[in-house]
C-alpha cells in the first residue's frame, strides 16, 4: 500500500498567501451572492415566467460545513425568488433577497451581531457587489466575474460561478480556521 501524500490544507487552491489566511482566520459571517457566485448566471424561465437556476453541490456542503463550524452563511441578492428560498431552506443557511444596498444589509447584520466589517467574508461578481467587496475583511470574487471586479477582491477562485467557486472560498476559510484534517478523519457527516 503506498503511503499518502501529505496533505497542505490549502494546496488546491492557487495564490494563497499568508496574509489571505489571516484574513479568512478572522471570518465569523460569510455572505455569498447568488446570480454569478452560487449560480453561472444564466437564469432559466418557463413559459409562465418562473425561474430556474443550477446550484452546485459541493458548493452547498462548503456552505453547510462553514454553519457547523461556528461561521454564519447568508445569502445576499438582488433579485427575489422562490429557488433561492428553497435553496437557502435545504442549506440551512440564512437568505436575504430584493436587497438594494448589499453593503447597508452586511453592515446591519454586523451590527445586531457585535461583528466587525474585518469579520465578513462576502463573495461577489459584478457591480452590484463592488461596494461591499471594497469594505470586508475578506472580499472574494469567483473566476468568472465582471473584469471590473474581479481586480478589487483579495482573492479571486479558480473555478467559477455555479462551478465550485463557493466551496473553494469555504475551503479557504474552514483551512485557515484549523478545520480540515478533523473534515479528513470524520467526513461530513
Amino acid at each position: 500500500m503506498k503511503d499518502r501524500p501529505v496533505l497542505t490544507a490549502h494546496a488546491h487552491l492557487p495564490d494563497v498567501t499568508d496574509a489571505l489566511l489571516q484574513r479568512a482566520a478572522r471570518v465569523r459571517l460569510a455572505c455569498f451572492d447568488v446570480d454569478g457566485t452560487l449560480t453561472d448566471g444564466g437564469l432559466f424561465l418557463d413559459a409562465e415566467g418562473r425561474e430556474g437556476k443550477t446550484f452546485h453541490v459541493q458548493d452547498g456542503l462548503g456552505l453547510v460545513l462553514l454553519r457547523r463550524h461556528g461561521i454564519e452563511v447568508m445569502l445576499v441578492t438582488a433579485r427575489s425568488g422562490q429557488v433561492v428560498e428553497h435553496r437557502a431552506r435545504e442549506l440551512g443557511i440564512g437568505v436575504h433577497q430584493g436587497v438594494k444596498d448589499k453593503l447597508g444589509l452586511v453592515e446591519r447584520l454586523c451590527a445586531e451581531r457585535g461583528l466587525a466589517l474585518e469579520q465578513v467574508l462576502f463573495m461577489g461578481d459584478d457591480l452590484a457587489d463592488l461596494t461591499t467587496l471594497r469594505r470586508v475583511g475578506l472580499a472574494v470574487a469567483p473566476a468568472n466575474a465582471h473584469p471590473w471586479v474581479a481586480p478589487l477582491a483579495h482573492w479571486t477562485t479558480p473555478a467559477g460561478g455555479g462551478h465550485g467557486a463557493a466551496r473553494q472560498a469555504c475551503d479557504l476559510v474552514l483551512a485557515a480556521q484549523g478545520h480540515v484534517e478533523r473534515l479528513l478523519q470524520e467526513g461530513a457527516a
